[in-house]
């Protein structure tokens, strides 16, 4: 299916998101949408994919003009979309998420429609059990579970909207190779991504948005430099990794044992130091996520230890962690990071470290969301609602709202979906923090991201954790092998020391 876009406008009150824009989409390509956080990536594919409307301009499928009132009028057309953050049901089974959204008022066979799934996925080298619950899926599962049901349903153009987001290296090669078998079939693909990379590998062509315009289009091989400079009218540079880590132990993993099925990870002993910014790397599912609610009362430990600044805080909830200057900030904006319905200034109210008493002063939290928005960068407004904002945007804000007084952070993913001048740009406030006094862990799929910003590395690979890596002399290649299980033998030696070391 060719898909092209005339004259395209789209405004949301004074911003003006989408201006005059024309692209013209190849059946069989896979073309690559980049831009930077706000550009107007993702309202572009709403309005192709029925979410909201244009002001001016048409979509045009195989040169026919076609009015798409909403996503099920995109998917009459055979156009699907495969959201950031997957649409959904959690308590539901997959078998039971594919048949959502079916035209037609029968319901189809169960027996035949497992046949079909299980086919379909054969295609793609899947392998989903179509009886399990979707909660206990990965989010590159999620992905696969949302690709099959979208081609069920008929889809000819698919989109994906940030889809590295979260995902691992081997979901991600799995993803590349079923979007590169689709568009041997002559279906559409429009990648939407602020990754220079992951448009590089995949894309045979890319458009490139800045502040809503179409600023140009250029086919590979690319110019990394050049997309940079077209993204953001500038040349980025990541700058130097630097050390603020101080000597003062403010947490502590005592022989720590945490279950939670599957996965056991056991004998965890770790100190983290004021000012030191710890990278957890290893595959989705490898047991990071775990550790990281183990170490805030969001679950709890087994046996062993969670020492805060001296204090046991071992099967204590998450409200004493945070009343002992820790925080945590999850991957999930939107069910567990951010209160969809709820403007920017009601969630400054909420989260407000001043300004306490029995009414609550709404001009000033106004005032301090206006604030933080200009000084985070946030495309958006005192009053909009969080679930309004692009994916970068939310996380900015999410990022904006953790307290100034924090003794530990804990973030999974802190620059998911952001561009990277947003994420230059946001490490360089967590290391503001850490000037401070402040100490971080986080979680990213993103090698080089933890070889950049951490000061050491523990890496996981299906429920073992390995001995603090010293970030600036681990390579980029040994981490993908660790993270791949390979060189585990000496990692266990390496271990044995540290744990013998930190015993005397």
């Amino acid at each position: 299916m060719n898909v092209e876009f005339k004259n395209i406008n789209k405004h949301f009150g004074p911003v003006h998101a989408n201006v005059d824009i024309n692209l013209n989409i190849q059946s069989g390509s896979i073309q690559g949408i980049l831009g930077e956080n706000g550009a107007g990536k993702s309202t572009l594919m709403k309005i192709l994919s029925g979410f909201i409307q244009p002001d001016s301009g048409g979509i045009y499928l195989d040169g026919k003009a076609v009015l798409i009132d909403s996503p099920a009028d995109a998917i009459k057309y055979g156009i699907g979309m495969l959201h950031q953050d997957p649409l959904d049901f959690p308590p539901m089974r997959l078998i039971e998420n594919f048949i959502v959204g079916q035209r037609g008022g029968l319901v189809p066979s169960y027996k035949e429609t497992i046949k079909e799934f299980k086919e379909l996925q054969s295609r793609f080298g899947f392998s989903l059990n179509p009886e399990a619950y979707v909660d206990t899926l990965t989010v590159g599962e999620r992905q696969q579970l949302e690709i099959l049901r979208l081609l069920w349903m008929g889809a000819s153009a698919l989109i994906l909207d940030e889809p590295t987001t979260g995902i691992s290296a081997q979901q991600k090669e799995k993803l590349f190779a079923a979007l590169k078998i689709l568009a041997e079939q002559g279906k559409t693909i429009i990648f939407v991504s602020h990754k220079l990379e992951d448009v590089e590998i995949l894309c045979s062509k890319v458009a490139i948005l800045r502040k809503g315009y179409l600023v140009g289009e250029v086919p590979s091989p690319y110019d990394t430099d050049q997309l940079v400079e077209m993204m953001f009218g500038k040349v980025i540079s990541l700058g130097d990794r630097n050390t603020v880590a101080q000597n003062d132990v403010v947490f502590e993993l005592r022989d720590l044992f945490v279950e939670h099925y599957p996965l056991k990870i056991e004998n965890v002993n770790f100190q983290l130091r004021s000012g030191e910014v710890i990278g957890l790397a290893g595959m989705e599912g490898s047991g990071q996520d775990v550790l990281l609610r183990a170490c805030v009362g969001l679950l709890r430990p087994v046996s062993g230890k969670v020492i805060v600044k001296g204090k046991d805080l071992t099967n204590k909830n998450y409200l004493e962690f945070m009343q002992n200057e820790v925080s945590f900030l999850p991957a999930s904006r939107l069910e567990e990071g951010l209160v969809p319905g709820l403007s920017l200034a009601e969630h400054f109210t909420i989260a407000g470290e001043e300004k306490k008493g029995l009414f609550i002063d709404k001009e000033y939290f106004r005032e301090k969301a206006e604030n933080m928005i200009d000084e985070y960068h946030i495309i958006g407004r005192s009053d909009s609602t969080v679930e309004s904002l692009s994916g970068g945007n939310q996380q900015r804000a999410a990022l904006a709202l953790l307290k100034k007084s924090l003794s530990i952070i804990l973030l999974e993913h802190p620059t998911r979906g952001l561009d990277i001048e947003s994420a230059i740009y946001m490490w360089g406030k967590l290391k503001e923090r850490c000037l401070q006094g402040c100490s971080i862990f986080f979680i990213s799929g993103d090698l080089e991201e933890i070889l950049q910003y951490s000061d050491r590395i523990l890496v996981f690979f299906s429920g073992h954790v390995s001995p603090p890596l010293d970030a600036a002399t681990t390579s980029l290649e040994q981490l993908g092998q660790l993270i791949g299980g390979k060189g585990w033998d000496q990692v266990f030696e390496i271990k044995e020391n540290y744990e013998s070391n930190a015993n005397t």
